[in-house]
This record gives C-alpha cells, sequence and structure tokens, in this order.
C-alpha cells in the first residue's frame, strides 16, 4: 500500500493543504480555505477602529482551515486514513499571539474580544516600529554581537518589538498572557496538545541562536525592566529542530479531521524556508525566491556570515548542516493589487469585458508589447516599506518620470521592474559581503502565473530562473517535513535529504536573460541604485517627514 504525507500552508489570506505520495512526490489532492476573517487593517469584527499600520488576524481561522482542508483533501483523493503517515504545517512568520496556559488566545475570551492586542498580530504589523528602533539603538550602544547575525537591525515586525508594544500599551494584555506564541507553534498545540517551539522561528524571529540562546536579560531589562525575565516568563528556552516530531494527532483533532490518531506532526516551521525542499535545493549557492504578496528570499551559505540589511542567518534554520540566509521584499503581489485596485481607468476594466478578458489578464497584454527603458519610468518598490537591505518599514514607494503621456500599463511594468530590482540589490549585497548567490529558483503564485514577471525578472538579475514544479510550495515543503517527522519504519524518510530527493522538484521551464534586455536593465539598474541610496540611507528622509505629518493629520 502507497502511503502519504499533508502538507498544510497558512498564507497572509488563506491556507491550503496538499496531500501527497511520499514514494514519488505526486501530488494527488489539494484543497484552499479562504479566512473569513482575513487581513483587519483597519477594524476588528466589532467595528473598534485600529491604529496606523496594525495588521492583525483571528485565530479561529487557523482552526477552520484544518477543520475544511484536511477532511476534503481525504474525500478528494479517496486515500485511507490508515495510509496518512504524517502531518507537517508552516507559517507566515513572525506571526504571534497571546495565549493563556492551556493555549486559549486571549481574543477567544469574552473580556478580551474587543482588545486589539488580545488578537494575533500578522507579520506585516509594523505598528511596533517605534520599539524596533529603540532596541536597534540599544543593542548597538551595547555592541550585542547578535545583531550582526540580522544585518545590524531588528524589524519590528519581529517577536519581540510586537511583545513590547503589547507591554507598553495594553499592560493588562501583557499580564493576562501566559505566553506569547508564534501561530507556527500554536497550530501544532492544537493539533497535539504538546507545546513546542520550532528552531526556525525561534532563529529568525526572535533571536535565539542555536549555541548561544536568546539575548541576555539584562539586554531585555535594558530595554525596559519589565521586560527583563521575558523569555522565561512569557516564552521558552525548549527550541526544537526541524524535521523533528512535535507529537501526534489528539483523538480530538483525529475526530475533526478524519486522520487517526497517533499520526505524526512535524514540528512548526515558516512557509519560505519549508519551500526550500519543496524545489529539490539541497545544497548552499541556491538561492530561492517565494514571491507572493511579498517576497522571501532564502538561500543557504556553507559559513556564519555579517550581511548587512538581511533578515537572519540562523544555523539549521533551513535545512540541517548549513547557515539558512534570509532577506526579503515587503511589498510584492500586494504591489501589483493595489496598482489595480486603484489606479486602472474605467475604460479599461470596459474593454476588457468587451474582449471577454479579466484585468489582469488585459492588463498584461499590454505590459508585454513594452520595450525595456521605452516608458522612461523608474519606481521604488517601498509601497509597504522595505523589508531588506535597508530594514525600514517608514520608507515609501516613489514613481519618477512620469508625463502627461504617461499611460496606465506603463506604470505597471514600472513597478514589477522595481521589485525586481529590488531582488537584484539582495542578491549584490550577498554577493558583496562573501555569500554566493550561484543559481535561482522561484516558487509562489507570480512564478507560476506570469511569464511576463519572471522574464523581466530574469533580464533584470541576468541569471536564469527556475521555476518549482508544484502551485504549492510551502505545503509540498511541510508534507516532505512529514514524511522525514513519521520516519522510515512508517514508511517516511529518516532524512530530509533522502526525502528531497523523491518528493522535490521544478519545471522544465527555465527564464534565461535576453542579452539585449540585460543591457538596457543594467542601465535603469544603476539609477535605481542612486535612488535607492539617497531617500534610503538617510541623505534625503523626505518619506519619514511625509508620513510623520501624515500620523499627525490623523490623529487630528
Amino acid at each position: 500500500m502507497g502511503k502519504y504525507s499533508i502538507g498544510v500552508d497558512f498564507g497572509t489570506l488563506s491556507g491550503r493543504a496538499v496531500l501527497v505520495d511520499v514514494r514519488t512526490g505526486n501530488e494527488i489532492a489539494s484543497e484552499v480555505y479562504e479566512y473569513p476573517h482575513g487581513v483587519m487593517d483597519e477594524e476588528l469584527p466589532s467595528g473598534k477602529r485600529l491604529g496606523h499600520d496594525w495588521a492583525l488576524q483571528d485565530p479561529q481561522d487557523y482552526l477552520d482551515v484544518l477543520s475544511n482542508t484536511i477532511p476534503a483533501v481525504l474525500k478528494k483523493s479517496g486515500i485511507a486514513p490508515d495510509d496518512v503517515i504524517g502531518v507537517g504545517t508552516d507559517f507566515t512568520a513572525c506571526t504571534i499571539l497571546p495565549v493563556k496556559f492551556d493555549g486559549t488566545p486571549l481574543c477567544f475570551l469574552p473580556e478580551y474580544e474587543n482588545h486589539p492586542h488580545a488578537y494575533v498580530k500578522l507579520w506585516k504589523h509594523h505598528a511596533a516600529q517605534d520599539k524596533a528602533n529603540i532596541l536597534n539603538q540599544i543593542a548597538k550602544e551595547r555592541k550585542e554581537k547578535w545583531l550582526n547575525n540580522y544585518g545590524g537591525k531588528i524589524s519590528s515586525e519581529w517577536v519581540f518589538p510586537k511583545i513590547w508594544q503589547v507591554l507598553d500599551e495594553a499592560p493588562d494584555i501583557y499580564e493576562a498572557a501566559d505566553k506569547f506564541i508564534e501561530a507556527a507553534d500554536w497550530i501544532i498545540w492544537q493539533l497535539t496538545g504538546n507545546e513546542t517551539r520550532n528552531s526556525c522561528t525561534a532563529g529568525y524571529k526572535a533571536i535565539w541562536n542555536k549555541r548561544s540562546g536568546y539575548p541576555s536579560n539584562g539586554f531585555f531589562k535594558a530595554l525596559d525592566p519589565r521586560l527583563e525575565h521575558v523569555v522565561d516568563e512569557k516564552l521558552s528556552r525548549d527550541i526544537i529542530p526541524l524535521g523533528n516530531k512535535a507529537g501526534e494527532i489528539s483523538r480530538k483533532w483525529a475526530d475533526i479531521t478524519g486522520l487517526k490518531p497517533g499520526t505524526a506532526v512535524a514540528v512548526g516551521n515558516v512557509d519560505a524556508h519549508v519551500c526550500v525542499p519543496a524545489v529539490g535545493i539541497d545544497g548552499p549557492g541556491k538561492m530561492l525566491a517565494i514571491m507572493g504578496t511579498s517576497t522571501c528570499h532564502v538561500l543557504m551559505g556553507m559559513n556564519e556570515t555579517y550581511v548587512p540589511g538581511i533578515c537572519g542567518v540562523v544555523e539549521d534554520g533551513i535545512l540541517p548542516g548549513f547557515f539558512g540566509y534570509e532577506a526579503g521584499q515587503s511589498c510584492v503581489g500586494d504591489h501589483f493589487a493595489w496598482f489595480i485596485d486603484n489606479c486602472l481607468p474605467v475604460s479599461y476594466y470596459d474593454d476588457a469585458k468587451r474582449q471577454g478578458k479579466n484585468i489582469h489578464a488585459y492588463l498584461r497584454e499590454k505590459v508585454e508589447k513594452q520595450r525595456p527603458g521605452e516608458s522612461g519610468l523608474l519606481a521604488l518598490d517601498w509601497w509597504n516599506g522595505n523589508r531588506s537591505v535597508l530594514v525600514d518599514v517608514d520608507l515609501a514607494g516613489m514613481m519618477l518620470g512620469m508625463t502627461l503621456q504617461t499611460k496606465p500599463e506603463e506604470i505597471y511594468r514600472a513597478l514589477i521592474e522595481a521589485t525586481a530590482y529590488g531582488t537584484r540589490m539582495i542578491i549584490e549585497n550577498f554577493k558583496g559581503h562573501g555569500v554566493p548567490v550561484n543559481e535561482f529558483y522561484a516558487s509562489g503564485g507570480i512564478s507560476q502565473k506570469d511569464p511576463m514577471t519572471m522574464q523581466i525578472y530574469a533580464d533584470v538579475i541576468n541569471m536564469p530562473i527556475k521555476i518549482a514544479g508544484t502551485t504549492q510550495g510551502p505545503a509540498l515543503g511541510s508534507a516532505i517535513f512529514a514524511a522525514v517527522a513519521a520516519g522510515k519504519k512508517r514508511g517516511g524518510y529518516d532524512s530530509v535529504f533522502d526525502a528531497i530527493e523523491v518528493m522535490g522538484k521544478v519545471k522544465d521551464t527555465i527564464y534565461y536573460p535576453i542579452p539585449e534586455n540585460v543591457d538596457i536593465y543594467n542601465k535603469l539598474f544603476a539609477e535605481y541604485k542612486t535612488l535607492h541610496d539617497y531617500f534610503g540611507r538617510g541623505t534625503n528622509d523626505v518619506m519619514k517627514r511625509l508620513k510623520e505629518l501624515k500620523k499627525s493629520a490623523t490623529l487630528k
């Protein structure tokens, strides 16, 4: 009889499950569940307004993903639950929530259901930027050695700025929370009844190091005396490596999902990092860009090297035996969606309707007719701040070169090109600091659905681009780790590298750089880099001044 594993990927707007044959890597069935509450960035379900740069979620949506998608893939596939040997999950990160000792989220309790700080703070919650700024300043003053592992800055998206925001703005919520936990670990707790903390989120988002652990209590005390023992009081020092078994499906969740009690459950993982084995990467020098609403760039190296502006370097943070590097862009798919939702004239929608095309296909056809440099436009891709290499959420987008003849499709192409330039900045930053980038892979919806964008990327970075052999890269990666958690005796694998060899895959399609386009994009990139440094490195902080004026006006 065949053996199968299930990977569940919790994204920004939805969760998706895929059931995979562990002997071949073939995906037998998949199911997507849209979060009913989506991203709450303006108000709570009660109508209570949220502040600037907030981004929350309701953890009930995550539970609903499990109760809907897993039964669906079992039903679609016809696979007997006895033949499913493991379940793996991955999450956006840092996505953190306050809970009681039994794992109950505070927002589930009636007394806290109308309190914003009782909910999940999604990865793109940036309202703790003031805390991140102070944290970075104090870390530099104290010459904290661990700061180099995070490119010299800790992001407002990460664990401690978010926890500190709760403490500062809602001390009652901080006291009521027995623990703060990544959603990646919370969902495993729900499935198994075991509280675990995975090394990936701990390493990249909570300043934990395999060799030295967390920063000292003295550092946290320097931030705020009330935070001195935050790790021991609100987190955990028991960190479990990726690929390990976290536990087994509980009776409760077996009844809900249709799986058998005792089915192995892998330790939680991060959506970007877990995608690496899904595309067959098993060694250093191969960058993977997971392209969705944002883009995460992950890469493995042989050494722990200081690279300014990255999100982190973590030993065994992606695969055992390597140092895993992470960088990223905060706005990619969101970037394009913003333009289509807000900037197209009615005539474009009318014309698309007459031609029987959706607006995306219609606009793409117009963009494809343009040559590089033809529009005279150049954009900065900071509509949601800059994650790498500037690590500054207070930066904003910009478009240069518009005239009365500028067309919407030209602006749209310039936005696509801007995200490609941002990726090239990340690649050059790694190479310039001694971390090789010899190959480039892409996964995520954009890589699968948009050949035009992928060709632009290949031309801008001047590297061939290999495409993931699955539309559900993180879910497949989670299924791979699920097979490893189950182990060889149950029909899985004892090594993630053995599993990668069988289950990882890429498409035959490769996007090769077009030399004449590369020449033009090299010139445009030089101009992008000039603007990048001028607005992003302190020469002209006009973007930040405008943002402060916006905040002041909003408060009046």
